[in-house]
Order: structure tokens, then C-alpha cells, then sequence
């Protein structure tokens, strides 16, 4: 049997508010996904050093804040040099539809706006956990 697909989900920045990352967490969870929650105020460094040290396939960022277009291209930065670069990182919570395709651009594999179902996100993670390599 194959092992659960990992996600991390982590809350970036000043964004003090995590609802919906905890409603995220929970669905992916009952979908069968391992989970880790990082809680709130992480800086980039936290995220990728949790991510890296948790080995998970997916990271989850949740923003309300309006950092996302600063903080997230910082994640996957410093996750491609931390050698973990197959890892997808995903964003949820309020994004313009104006900077999605700049964030895709960025290497973001895919964006949900605060209105995305939860089928939708548990397919799209699933998908993306099953496309990274293998050890």
C-alpha cells in the first residue's frame, strides 16, 4: 500500500487569520492526506524547513493579507534551493484573479480562491502528489 499523500498546510506572514486553513487541514485530512499545520506567523525559511523535514508532496499556503505575490514565490525559491523543488506549492485565501497567472508564472502550481470546493481541492492535491517523482 501506498504511503497517504503529505500536505503542509502553513499560514505566512502577519496573516493572523486561520480558519480556513484549519477547514482546509480538516477536509484533506478526511480525504486521507497526512497533514501538518504549521500555525500562523511563519516566515518562509519555517515553511521550507518544515516542509522539508516532514517530506510532504504538497504545501499549502493560506493568505488573507495580500503578501501572497512577496512571500509565496519566496517559498518555492527557497524550496528549489533546498533541493526539494518537486515539492508543489499551492495557494488559497483572498487572491486577485489579476496576480494568478503572474503566481502560476512563478512556479506556483495552482491557486484556490476562497471559494473553491473542497472536491476541487482534494482532486488538485491528490493530482499534484501523484506527479512528483519518486525516490
Amino acid at each position: 500500500m501506498a504511503r497517504p499523500v503529505r500536505v503542509l498546510v502553513a499560514k505566512a506572514g502577519l496573516d493572523g487569520h486561520d480558519r480556513g486553513a484549519k477547514v482546509v487541514a480538516r477536509i484533506l485530512r478526511d480525504a486521507g492526506m497526512e497533514v501538518v499545520y504549521t500555525g500562523l506567523h511563519r516566515t518562509p525559511d519555517q515553511i521550507v524547513s518544515a516542509a522539508v523535514q516532514e517530506d510532504v508532496d504538497v504545501v499549502g499556503i493560506s493568505l488573507l493579507s495580500g503578501a501572497h505575490m512577496s512571500l509565496v514565490p519566496r517559498i518555492v525559491e527557497k524550496l528549489r534551493a533546498s533541493g526539494a523543488g518537486d515539492v508543489a506549492v499551492v495557494i488559497g485565501g483572498v487572491i486577485p484573479d489579476d496576480d494568478i497567472e503572474s503566481l502560476r508564472n512563478q512556479g506556483i502550481a495552482d491557486v484556490f480562491p476562497q471559494d473553491t470546493p473542497p472536491d476541487v481541492i482534494v482532486t488538485r492535491i491528490r493530482e499534484l502528489a501523484a506527479a512528483r517523482p519518486l525516490e
